[in-house]
């Protein structure tokens, strides 16, 4: 089919990279404007930028698609992309902005958005995060005909995944596999006037905020399943941190995560009960947990013992 895509991370690369090998023509593609990045915070290409360069497509990165002279640009080059007239249809993935009214009715047949969730449960910008920090038993990907709502559109294709021992990073790269294969799959039944699409349920609904930096400090006065699950949501990013007042309030990054199976050590929360080859136990408002990794700033990921070799912390050692 004639398409255009819309997207940015990751998340979506590997959807227009399916969408390509299965033959389709991919005649526009709209991403983010290039961000700085990496400790050089040099401005660097989005990964789906990068994929329809190797494959010669013309990138827009436009800062809206909502009012101005960039905007309507975009627009009149989406009307018409390679001189065949309307696209077919708009793949959109994990893209960034909001598409108005006027592009949603561009393609012949609509806008389809891969959705990383159950829908309606989890609409919104962090699904993936949100679902591992609630503690959902599964997740999944739902293939939606965009309306002007967040994430109300028709649902046309949907699959579920176990959530096991996930952290984000993990469960994003399964279910952005799974996303591919999903959407190729719409197409082949949108291209036989096989794909039915239903409304949402109206129970169900929940909102995936988008992850805020500030989220990210721990706060030892909570569960240690509580906690476990948010550093594991957190992870790679913004991962979860705290306070160490013995490093100069030095803020470490916390992994691996595990809720120990013992009796609360009548310590005071955020008291480091053990720093040893297994781990760093932690008292929590309620429950001990274990970290395994650790980060420091400026360093890179290390076993909590290694991390805080010669550091000074050790057992009696309180976390704020």
């Amino acid at each position: 089919m004639r398409l255009v895509f819309a997207g940015t991370p990751a998340f979506a690369a590997e959807a227009l990279e399916a969408l390509l090998a299965a033959g389709h023509q991919v005649e526009l593609v709209l991403t983010q404007p290039d961000r700085p990045a990496g400790r050089g915070m040099k401005l660097q290409a989005s990964a789906v930028k990068q994929v329809a360069l190797r494959h010669g497509i013309e990138v827009l990165q436009p800062v809206s698609l909502r009012k101005g002279d960039e905007a309507e640009q975009v627009f009149n080059r989406l009307v018409d992309p390679c001189g065949k007239g309307r696209p077919e249809v708009m793949v959109v993935a994990a893209y960034g902005l909001i598409l108005p009214k006027r592009v949603l009715e561009v393609p012949l047949h609509g806008c389809l958005n891969i959705h990383a969730s159950l829908l309606p449960r989890w609409r919104g910008a962090a699904p993936i995060h949100r679902a591992i920090e609630a503690g959902d038993a599964q997740t999944g990907i739902t293939i939606m005909q965009m309306d002007e709502g967040l994430d109300t559109g028709a649902m046309c294709l949907q699959a579920s995944l176990p959530i096991e021992n996930d952290t984000t990073g993990l469960l994003h790269d399964r279910l952005a596999a799974q996303g591919a294969v999903m959407i190729v799959q719409a197409l082949e039944r949108l291209g036989s006037q096989r794909l039915d699409c239903v409304p949402q349920p109206t129970e169900g609904v929940t909102y995936a905020e988008k992850i805020r930096k500030e989220e990210a400090r721990v706060d030892w006065q909570q569960s240690g399943p509580v906690l476990a699950r948010k550093i594991a949501a957190f992870d790679p990013f913004p991962g979860c941190w705290t306070t160490v007042a013995s490093l100069a309030d030095e803020n470490i990054k916390l992994f691996e995560a595990v809720v120990l199976e013992c009796p609360d050590s009548g310590e005071a929360v955020g008291t480091v009960l053990q720093l040893g080859q297994t781990g760093m136990d932690v008292q929590c408002g309620q429950g001990v947990l274990r970290i395994k990794t650790l980060q420091r700033p400026g360093g890179k990921k290390q076993p909590a013992q290694q991390s805080l070799h010669n550091s000074g912390v050790q057992s009696g050692v309180r976390l704020s």
